[in-house]
C-alpha cells in the first residue's frame, strides 16, 4: 500500500519517466510442441501466449515493441501481434543474435530502457516489468530477472556480490559446488539501457559448445566496463516457460486457478464448483453472479451483476444482463444478448440474437439472427429458420408474443407484439400484432386404420419367416 500524498505533492512536477521499448523473442521452433502452429501462438485461456506478454507491457506504454520470429512465421505471428513490428531472425544463432534482428525496429531509440522478454513466458507481470524498469532507471545498466528455483538444476545461477549487485551469470554445467548451491536462477528476461545495449551485444562472442551468441554474456561485458548490473526477483510460477503440450496444459491450469480466485475474491462471483469452471482471458463477471458446475466461458463474455449461469453451459461472445438466468445445458454463441431477468433454459441455443428484458426460451429451442421482445415466450422445440442455404435472414418477435411449441419461424419474418403462434406451426408470413396464427395441415382421422395397419404388417412379417 502506498503512503498518502503530502499536500505539496500536487504542486510538484511529475518526474519524467524514461521511455521503454520491448523486444519479445519468439523465433524458437518449438519442436517439443509437436505442432504446426508457432510456439508463441499456442493458446492459454483462448489467447496466444505472445499476446499475454504484450498485454503485460501495456501499463508501461512502450514507445516501441518488436517480436522476433523465425523464417516462415512472419505472416501468422504478424497477424497475432499487429500493429507491432515483426523482425525475422534468419538464422537461429542464440538469444543475443535474436535481439540484433530487432535492431532496425529500435533504430533511433537510444534513451531509456529496452526490455527483452520471451514470447513463451506468458505469466510475467506488469508489476515485475515495472520493478525492472525502475531498477534500470535508478542507475543499473543491466537488470536481470531472477527467481528462487525449487529445483535449480540446469538453470544459470545469478551470482551477486556483497552489495547485492549482480556480478555474473554462471551456467549450471560450469558452476562450482558453492555456486550450484545458489538457488537464485536466471529467467533470461532483462532490462538494458538503450544507450549501451547494442554496444554490448556487438561484442558478444560465440566461443562455446553450441557456437551461439548468448544474451547472458552482456552481464560480464558490462561488469568488465565497470557498469552496474542488478537483479529483480519474481515468483517462479510467474516465469514458467512453455515448451511442450504438457507445459501448455500446466500453464492453462495455473492460469485458470488464478482466474477463479480473482472471480470470487475481486469480482464477488459465486462459483459453486470452482475447479469445473473455465474462463477465457477476457471474461467479465459482475458482483453476485452465480456460476454453476461445468460452465465454460469462451472469449468475449460479459455477465452483469446478479445473473445466474446454471450448470453445463457454454458461453462465447455474448452479454448476459443483470438478473438473467441461463441454463442448465444452454449455449450462447457470438452476438447473443440476454436481457434483464430473461430466461434461457435447458438445451436452448442462441446466436446473434437479442432477447429483451423478461423474455423466455425455457426448453429445446434455437434462436438465431433474431430480435425477441420483452416478455415474449418461446415454446419448446421452436426454431428460427435463419439460413436459406445462401444467406442469413432475421426473425423479429414482438413484445409479449407467445410462440407455441414445435414452431418453425421461416425468416425473414415478423411476429407482431402480443401475437400467438399455434403449436406446430410453420410460419412463413408476417403475423399481425395480437393475432392468432396457426400454420399446419388439417388433421385427418381414419377410424380403425391403425388396427388394420398392424394386422397387415404382422401378416407380412409372418409370411417372410415362412
Amino acid at each position: 500500500m502506498s503512503a498518502a500524498a503530502s499536500p505539496s505533492d500536487s504542486a510538484r512536477p511529475a518526474a519524467r519517466r524514461a521511455p521503454v521499448a520491448a523486444v519479445l523473442l519468439g523465433a524458437g521452433l518449438g519442436t517439443r510442441m509437436k505442432s504446426d502452429r508457432p510456439k508463441v501462438l499456442q493458446p492459454i485461456a483462448g489467447r496466444p501466449m505472445v499476446q499475454h506478454v504484450l498485454a503485460a507491457l501495456d501499463p508501461l506504454e512502450p514507445a516501441r515493441r518488436a517480436v522476433v520470429v523465425g523464417p516462415g512465421m512472419e505472416e501468422s505471428v504478424g497477424r497475432a501481434v499487429a500493429p507491432y513490428a515483426v523482425a525475422v531472425q534468419r538464422e537461429r544463432l542464440g538469444t543475443a543474435h535474436a535481439v540484433t534482428a530487432a535492431r532496425a525496429a529500435l533504430d533511433g531509440f537510444t534513451d531509456g530502457t529496452v526490455l527483452i522478454l520471451f514470447g513463451d513466458t506468458p505469466f510475467v507481470s506488469a508489476e515485475t516489468l515495472q520493478a525492472m524498469t525502475a531498477a534500470r532507471e535508478a542507475g543499473a545498466d543491466v537488470v536481470v530477472l531472477g527467481f528462487q528455483a525449487a529445483d535449480p538444476t540446469n538453470y544459470g545461477r545469478l551470482i551477486a556480490g556483497p552489495d547485492g549487485a549482480l556480478e555474473r551469470i554462471v551456467e549450471h554445467r560450469d558452476a562450482s559446488e558453492a555456486e550450484r548451491a545458489v538457488r537464485l536462477c536466471n529467467s533470461g528476461v532483462m532490462a538494458v539501457s538503450a544507450a549501451v545495449l547494442f554496444n554490448l551485444i556487438d561484442r558478444v562472442g560465440a566461443d562455446n559448445a553450441k557456437g551461439e551468441y548468448y544474451l547472458t554474456d552482456i552481464v560480464g561485458l558490462a561488469r568488465g566496463e565497470g557498469r552496474t548490473c542488478a537483479v529483480i526477483e519474481a515468483d517462479e510460477a510467474e516465469l514458467l516457460g512453455v515448451d511442450s503440450k504438457a507445459d501448455l496444459a500446466e500453464a492453462e491450469a495455473l492460469w485458470q486457478r488464478a482466474r477463479r480466485r480473482h472471480a470470487m475474491e475481486q469480482e464477488g462471483a459465486l462459483l459453486l464448483d470452482p475447479s469445473s469452471v473455465w474462463f477465457s482471458w477476457d471474461t467479465v463477471l459482475g458482483r453476485d453472479v452465480t456460476v454453476g458446475q461445468n460452465v465454460v466461458f469462451g472469449p468475449g463474455v460479459t455477465v452483469e451483476p446478479g445473473a445466474e449461469i446454471r450448470p453445463f453451459c457454454h458461453l462465447e461472445g455474448c452479454l448476459v444482463r443483470s438478473g438473467a438466468q441461463i441454463g442448465p445445458f444452454a449455449r450462447l454463441r457470438p452476438g447473443a444478448e440476454i436481457g434483464e431477468a430473461a430466461r434461457i433454459g435447458n438445451f436452448v441455443e442462441v446466436k446473434n440474437a437479442r432477447l429483451a428484458d423478461g423474455a423466455k426460451a425455457n426448453h429445446l429451442a434455437y434462436i438465431g439472427d433474431a430480435e425477441v421482445g420483452a416478455h415474449a415466450n418461446i415454446g419448446a422445440g421452436t426454431i428460427t429458420c435463419n439460413y436459406d442455404g445462401y444467406l442469413k435472414h432475421r426473425t423479429v418477435i414482438g413484445p409479449g408474443a407467445f410462440i407455441g411449441s414445435n414452431s418453425a419461424l421461416v425468416a425473414p419474418v415478423e411476429i407482431g407484439a402480443g401475437a400467438i403462434v399455434g403449436a406446430g406451426s410453420t410460419v412463413t408470413d408476417d403475423v399481425a400484432p395480437d393475432a392468432l396464427a396457426v400454420a399446419r395441415g388439417a388433421q385427418t382421422e381414419l377410424e380403425g386404420a391403425a388396427a388394420r395397419f398392424r394386422e397387415r404388417k404382422a401378416a407380412e412379417k409372418k409370411a417372410r419367416k415362412g
